[in-house]
């Protein structure tokens, strides 16, 4: 995710360059900025990378197991069609 100090330096910056007159507009400038861009990201549905890996090791497991779960299967029945071509 964004570092939100970076995002803070980055509006201190361009007010800090800015003449006097315009500073006190620069001042509500950064304000708003910085409350737009926090809440668009906010709005966005991120994921941290510690999440996104546990869900990648979850969906492995699941993988697998699906896996043995058709092979169970396929191999019930095959032992059902055996059973009933014998009677």
């Amino acid at each position: 995710m964004i570092n939100p100090a970076k995002i803070e330096e980055i509006a201190k910056q361009i007010s800090s360059n800015m003449p006097q007159g315009v500073r006190n507009l620069a001042e509500t400038f950064e304000a708003k900025t910085k409350q737009a861009i926090q809440t668009k990201l906010t709005e966005m549905d991120f994921v941290s990378r510690e999440e996104f890996d546990i869900q990648s090791k979850v969906l492995i497991r699941t993988r697998e197991k699906l896996t043995e779960l058709e092979a169970k299967v396929a191999e019930l029945e095959a032992k059902l069609e055996k059973q009933s071509d014998a009677e």
